[in-house]
């Protein structure tokens, strides 16, 4: 089946691979109907250290998710991120084209192409433009100019630019996992569309993303993006804090950590208890919660310490009005909100995806660019949507809602 009718979305993390599948209705709305995921492997922090393996992990969440679906997926919009990306201000001017001076989309667009013509080292490449605000005559502060008349349009816009090497190698192993990209989106900033109010943007907020890998910060003053910055640290930390100190296995400390794992020790139940084989020794050990979170919550304290100490090296030194609102999949973690807010202070929140049948952080990233590119109008709505299509879906054994269901039902 084709898949004309669809947006599908790869968010390549460390220790995920995420594939995240929507319908385009007829309306220009989107349903998310399938998800599929795997193992990363040859990604470190981010970043591709071997292209075969990372091909293949990309290979195995596509083939889950087209099972899930039922269809076959050519086409991906890909999430890009990491601590090579980098914010850099622009300004853009034109004059309007039309004869009665009203400023349409042509000349929105022409403004925002006029603030990309930028100093640019060879090795860097623009990612995404973020209009902060246009000017029609001198008049400031505007944040949408179609309709107005006027002689002369500004932008002030910021650009975000990354390392071609960095953004190249990821396309690569798209396109090697036969794939064809259908464009680029940054992820942090697809996340914080879709997590942040508009009065946390407006007091100044920190969006926290931690992954397996490293954590994004993405930072937010008087409404504007003010800042990114990526921390080489993650969930991947606490796995192996418990797997050095209970002495076991990665996948068995992973294991654990999903399964047991209690960020707090205020919270932790010394009566619930499991056993672990230990390396090197043929008896089974048996630790209970209060232990595993002994070992975690040290870990977990320290990462929020350096996510505030990186806050201030940005150059934010006071504590930001809206507060920090955390996601990632090391958010999924049993009474980590109480950590963080002895850490971080009091105005601390977990942004969750409503969207996908289940509250789980760690697919904020995939549900967050089907969400952005909606509403940035990058998704566009078929001139006709195939009715034998529609009629095969309603007509298969299982519908995309029930399917779901099914495959979440195996991690819940």
């Amino acid at each position: 089946m084709s898949n004309v009718d669809y947006v599908v979305t790869l968010d390549v993390g460390t220790s995920q691979v995420r594939v995240i599948v929507a319908e385009i209705n007829s309306d220009g709305t989107t349903q998310i109907i399938g998800v599929g995921t795997s193992a990363s492997a040859g990604i470190k922090k981010g970043a591709i250290v071997n292209i075969d393996q990372a091909v293949q992990s990309i290979r195995n969440a596509v083939e889950h998710a087209e099972r899930m679906v039922g269809i076959e997926i050519s086409q991906v919009f890909v999430g890009v991120s990491g601590n090579h990306v980098s914010l850099q201000q622009s300004h853009g001017v034109v004059g309007v084209t039309n004869e009665d001076r009203e400023i349409n989309a042509s000349d929105i667009e022409r403004a925002i192409q006029a603030a990309k013509v930028i100093a640019l080292p060879p090795e860097r490449m623009i990612i995404e433009v973020i209009p902060r605000q246009f000017i029609v005559d001198g008049l400031k502060d505007i944040r949408d100019p179609k309709g107005m008349i006027g002689v002369r349009l500004e932008v002030d816009a910021t650009i975000i630019t990354g390392a071609k090497t960095m953004i190249n190698n990821l396309l690569r192993c798209v396109g090697k996992a036969q794939l064809e990209v259908a464009g680029i989106v940054f992820l942090p900033l697809a996340i914080a569309e879709l997590c942040l109010s508009e009065d946390e943007k407006n007091l100044g907020c920190v969006l926290v993303d931690m992954g397996g890998g490293t954590t994004s910060l993405t930072i937010y003053q008087h409404g504007h993006l003010a800042g990114v910055a990526t921390i080489p640290i993650g969930g991947d930390y606490i796995t192996h804090d418990i797997a050095f100190g209970l002495r076991i296995r990665s996948d068995l400390a992973e294991e654990m950590k999903i399964k047991h794992g209690c960020a707090s020790r205020d919270h932790a139940s010394r009566n619930e208890t499991f056993t672990v084989d230990m390396i090197g020794n043929s008896k089974e050990m048996t630790i209970s919660q209060f232990e595993l979170a002994q070992i975690i919550e040290p870990r977990v304290a320290e990462m929020f310490q350096l996510i505030k100490q990186q806050v201030k090296t940005i150059g934010f030194l006071e504590e930001p009005a809206g507060g920090y609102v955390l996601t990632g999949g090391v958010m999924s973690m049993a009474k980590i909100i109480q950590v963080a807010q002895r850490q971080l202070g009091s105005a601390v929140r977990i942004a969750t995806p409503e969207n996908i049948g289940v509250k789980d952080p760690a697919y904020t990233g995939g549900v967050s660019l089907i969400h952005y590119l909606q509403q940035t109008g990058r998704i566009q709505v078929p001139e006709s949507k195939a009715k034998a299509n529609a009629h095969t879906k309603k007509t298969r054994g299982f519908s995309p809602f029930q399917r779901m269901k099914t495959w979440l039902s195996e991690f819940i």
